[in-house]
């Protein structure tokens, strides 16, 4: 049954993303929803025993994308909020693999000036384009899926294999999405004009993600 759920997955993000690079917000809207649930399906029956902070990652994840189809700040807030949640336990569930005596002091120092000097690029391409009320906020977002890699990162090296590593690319892909989205929505004179590359990094990055926890 846990292929099942997966072979939903596929076939419901292959159809959204055919229809994000041919711009028909139609299907895409009739698409969406099907993609977390069905990867959230496929987590609860594979994994032998399910993670609840997981399981609360991945329905936030569902209620964010939920909430970004409708147009406007209002659900485009909400729907910010729903993923700041899911970052924030998909850290409470990384969390059980992670050796903090086997962090290097450097690694944190490092990791944090990365992302910090990241996003801050980022907002400072996207800040002329911005509503003066999203800023902060969407800022502060971008820092905490920022802090969801660092945390997968640390799984990683307290616990080197490959399925800490697919983890730790899985949440880098959610980052480029999070941060390819905020182009496509909000500077109309980005390369990026349809929600393919959001969608593809974004799906990818969630299977890696649950593919490493399993």
């Amino acid at each position: 049954m846990k292929y099942v759920f997966l072979a939903v997955f596929i076939i419901a993000t292959a159809i959204h993303l055919y229809a994000s690079l041919k711009q028909d917000k139609k299907m895409r809207n009739m698409t969406k929803p099907f993609i977390l649930l069905a990867l959230l399906g496929f987590y609860v029956l594979a994994a032998r025993v399910p993670s609840t902070f997981i399981i609360l990652a991945l329905i936030f994840s569902w209620l964010g994308d939920v909430l970004l189809m409708p147009k406007g700040v209002k659900w485009f807030t909400a729907g910010g909020i729903a993923f700041m949640i899911s970052h924030v336990f998909f850290i409470l569930g990384y969390l059980k693999d992670v050796n903090f005596a086997a962090i290097p002091v450097w690694l944190v120092i490092l990791l944090a000036v990365f992302f910090v000097s990241v996003v801050t690029y980022i907002f400072s391409k996207l800040k002329p384009h911005l509503p003066k009320a999203l800023f902060y906020p969407m800022f502060l977002y971008l820092l905490i899926n920022g802090a969801m890699n660092c945390f997968a990162i640390f799984r990683w090296v307290s616990v080197p294999s490959a399925a800490t590593l697919t983890t730790a690319i899985g949440a880098a892909l959610f980052f480029i999405s999070d941060s390819s989205l905020f182009f496509v929505r909000f500077n109309k004179d980005s390369r990026l004009k349809t929600h393919f590359l959001v969608m593809l990094t974004y799906s990818i990055g969630e299977l890696l993600i649950v593919l490493g926890l399993l």
